[in-house]
């Protein structure tokens, strides 16, 4: 008989301190449950329901009725025989990514002085195809199409630009033209708008405009956690549970040139001036905090949306422990509720440590111990 109950195989439960979800990896959706509700599931996949009804008294069994149909509503799992259990297994949770490098960030405030095809040639060996350019104060249409007039027959797959706003009647006029012209721009973002929002939908992954009303002028713009920004997806799921889904295989270079795992990192590895990527990749330093996972993470490891959440590790709570919450995350796992993070007064240290007065401007300076 069909009495289990089994979540597809792309459907995974994650449970947190208060509360459990399961994400729909395929479907790209999160369905917070009761922990109660999610520890039925026995290896957290499948439970014999007339089996768990018989255990249950009439209000139990009503609310355990809610949940079927919601499940059954949100083709979350299907029924089946404990004999054709072995038929469907589980999701590989191997991550696996042919590259040294998965994604390099470059930061300028108006140019790119070391880009050019010398550059992308320290990146093909890395296996690199992803990029993503940051201006913080100005950025010219002219430096825009000479990056991507190298970028266009290179190995690079895919690129992301930020630029800041700029009163001129044609800005958005040229946006488009850069966009539809240069088909590997995926999201170009335009920083520093009157509004946030979608300015056009791209297709196929490719061709989005976004405008945000955040003025991103700096690295110290990086780092926010928020429900807006999960990834809900196949490969940050198996690759947060092994490894930081913030550092792992990134390399980033800061607006003064240093080579870092990310730009907003302390530590340096060189300047790209007169260091090869290769080099400062292969620094015994430079992947330390790859492999630092969430279920390693203060508040982190008792979230329940750890496994979909980007980490951030150059902005914590606690500057001396590595281990330490995102500063930029506003979530509290006990309560499941979410609030502005800049407003929280255990953060104030830590915020004033990273000197952050244009976030969080409401907040005093801190007082001498």
């Amino acid at each position: 008989m069909n009495d289990l109950l089994l979540l597809y195989s792309h459907c995974i439960i994650v449970k947190g301190i208060s509360r459990a979800v399961i994400c729909d990896l395929q479907r790209k959706k999160i369905h917070p449950v009761p922990n109660a509700f999610a520890e039925l599931f026995e290896d957290g996949r499948y439970f014999n329901v007339p089996e768990i009804i018989s255990q249950l008294d009439a209000d139990g069994q009503e609310i355990l009725s809610d949940y079927l149909k919601f499940i059954e509503e949100n083709e979350l799992a299907f029924y089946c025989s404990a004999g054709d259990l072995e038929l469907f297994p589980k999701m590989p949770e191997e991550w696996l990514f042919p590259a040294k490098i998965s994604h390099c960030i470059l930061d300028a405030d108006n140019d790119f002085f070391y880009f050019d095809e010398d550059f992308l040639q320290q990146l093909e060996p890395l296996c690199c195809n992803f990029i993503q350019f940051r201006f913080f104060k100005e950025a010219s249409w002219s430096e825009l199409k000479r990056i991507m007039d190298i970028i266009s027959p290179s190995q690079i797959k895919s690129v992301e630009i930020i630029l800041p706003y700029k009163e001129e009647d044609t800005f958005y006029q040229n946006v488009e033209l850069l966009v539809t012209k240069y088909k590997k721009i995926s999201i170009l973002t335009v920083s520093g708008a009157s509004v946030s929002k979608i300015y056009k939908e791209g297709n196929y992954g490719i061709g989005y405009i976004i405008q945000t009303d955040t003025k991103i002028n700096s690295e110290i713009h990086c780092g926010v956690v928020h429900s807006s920004l999960f990834s809900i997806n196949i490969p940050v799921y198996t690759e947060s549970l092994a490894h930081n889904t913030c550092l792992h295989r990134k390399v980033g270079i800061d607006s003064k040139g240093n080579i870092k795992n990310c730009p907003s990192m302390k530590e340096n590895f060189g300047n790209i001036k007169n260091s090869s990527l290769k080099n400062a990749v292969d620094h015994p330093e430079f992947q330390k905090y790859w492999n630092i996972t969430k279920d390693e993470i203060i508040k982190c490891k008792e979230c329940e949306f750890r496994h979909v959440c980007t980490d951030c590790r150059a902005y914590i709570d606690d500057p001396e422990n590595i281990f330490s919450a995102p500063l930029k995350c506003g979530y509290n796992p006990y309560t499941c509720e979410w609030e502005e993070w800049s407003n929280n007064p255990l953060k104030e240290k830590a915020i004033h440590q990273y000197r952050m007065p244009d976030l969080v401007k409401s907040i005093p300076s801190p007082k001498a111990n």
